[in-house]
């Protein structure tokens, strides 16, 4: 051995002596481990925590839901743990995961594997494996690629796994090409490692991402937008979306952040709209009260991908880019669609990018109290994210334009605070409901009461609150405009 490599084993091995001290001390003051190592070794069968449960033991952030491997199969896991475990739930059976929960913690515990790939098919074909070092090898990376057996604690590294946590970088067992090639959604895995860790990946990760991007057409949708997810909520989703980007990956399944970098800012300086883009998703950020909050940094994300269908250049040599909020929107919804993400959250983020814009020009002084109430009414429940969003959109370097806009969106904020105390704008209606409606006009149910109480809700946010008398005067002559009543 070389005295360079002889001095790496001795680093290591002192690392490992004081990680594996840390990992005892955890697994200490979680003794269901230790108890459910002992129910397994007594059934004549091994149990070891593995994967990101000793990765993030190591990091010292182990949680509530804990990973384990073991030769039993799902029938013989069955019949250790039952009477024992609180709860069990077989929905992973399939894939030799057994779920049960005890003393609070969530558990999952899965058969050995030996995965075989066809390299076409969306899913592994699943097969039992025989051992721990076999299971450890089909791992996505060596971070994840370690165990704590129990209930002895021994420690198994087979991949460098605890040199690469310490050196904070994103490495596979074996080749990039053969891991990427068994699965590609490992691609995008890597890239939301970076995000959660704010580890990097190896030059050679890096270079199969990029030669393998393609790939990723064979994962479903729905896997995709998982892990797009947790990457988007990572401690560091701005280097992740890098990644992502200059690795081509994100051509595969959100081709609208790769089209920012090609897109001059309507302000012509000296930053494209791609890195204006990732500071508004850095300023939302910090503007998060209680953990990520997805829609809005979505909202961030896609806020301005309307920019390059609307590009227009005038006269003056100016850049514009008319509307795109609206062509924004649309490409949203399109794309949350085609990633399978819930209509509910979908609306939210489009709503968002619709109106992020509708702040501007407030500071001229054309804003009457109607348009305040609309502004209010069109965001609704979305209003507290609206103010972070067009807050955050401000990423000008000029620091008396950005004072004027932080105080024109201030003023805003107490302008709507006064006419909220005033008018409860968190609840515009019509000053008369549809029962009052019907009862004035002597008209069942159905259409007219629906034009009706739609117009009564104009007129409120035209001019605030109606008194009953006016809001009835109001009411018929619509109606006689209208030819309900004569």
């Amino acid at each position: 051995m070389s005295e360079a490599s002889a001095s790496h084993a001795a680093d290591r091995r002192d690392l490992t002596a004081a990680q594996r001290n840390a990992v005892a001390e955890l697994l200490r003051v979680s003794p269901v481990a230790d108890e459910l190592g002992r129910r397994f070794a007594a059934a004549g069968h091994e149990l070891h925590l593995v994967g990101g449960s000793v990765r993030d033991a190591l990091l010292g952030r182990l949680g509530e839901d804990l990973d384990f491997c073991t030769d039993a199969h799902p029938d013989q896991t069955l019949r250790i743990i039952k009477g024992w475990a609180e709860s069990i739930w077989e929905t992973g059976r399939e894939f030799g995961t057994i779920g049960a929960q005890h003393d609070g913690l969530r558990l999952e515990i899965t058969t050995f594997r030996a995965e075989a790939y066809d390299q076409v098919s969306r899913n592994p074909i699943v097969e039992y494996g025989t051992s721990l070092e076999d299971d450890l090898k089909r791992r996505d990376f060596t971070i994840n690629a370690m165990a704590v057996s129990l209930p002895d604690h021994r420690f198994t590294d087979p991949h460098g796994g605890l040199a690469d946590l310490a050196a904070k970088v994103i490495r596979t067992p074996g080749t990039p090409r053969q891991s990427f090639g068994d699965d590609p959604l490992r691609m995008l895995r890597a890239a939301r490692f970076v995000a959660q860790l704010r580890f990097a990946v190896h030059p050679d990760v890096r270079e199969a991402m990029s030669r393998m991007a393609a790939d990723l057409d064979r994962i479903t949708a729905e896997r995709i937008r998982d892990e797009f997810t947790k990457l988007l909520c990572g401690a560091d989703p701005i280097t992740g979306l890098r990644l992502l980007v200059d690795t081509g990956l994100a051509e595969r399944f959100l081709p609208e952040l790769t089209g920012l970098k090609l897109t001059i800012d309507e302000h012509a300086q000296h930053k494209d709209v791609y890195e204006h883009t990732l500071t508004v998703v850095e300023n939302a950020m910090s503007m998060e009260e209680d953990g990520c909050d997805f829609v809005l940094r979505m909202a961030a994300l896609t806020h301005d991908v309307g920019k390059p269908a609307t590009k227009a250049i005038g006269p003056d040599g100016r850049v514009s880019f008319h509307h795109h909020e609206v062509v924004g929107a649309r490409l949203t919804k399109a794309r949350m669609k085609a990633m399978r993400y819930p209509k509910d959250v979908t609306s939210k983020v489009v709503a968002l990018v619709a109106l992020h814009l509708r702040f501007y020009g407030y500071g001229r002084g054309e804003w009457t109290d109607s348009a305040v109430r609309r502004y209010v009414a069109d965001a609704g429940d979305l209003l507290p994210r609206l103010h972070k969003l067009t807050r955050s959109d401000c990423t000008t370097r000029n620091r008396r334009k950005a004072a004027a806009l932080a105080a024109d969106y201030d003023a805003l904020e107490e302008r709507i605070a006064r006419i909220a105390a005033e008018e409860d704008l968190a609840r515009v209606r019509p000053d008369l409901d549809g029962n009052a409606i019907m009862e004035l006009l002597g008209v069942p149910p159905g259409p007219v009461v629906g034009r009706a109480w739609q117009h009564l809700k104009e007129l409120r946010l035209e001019r605030g609150p109606l008194d009953r008398d006016e809001a009835e005067a109001e009411l018929r002559r619509w109606a006689r405009e209208q030819g309900v009543l004569d």
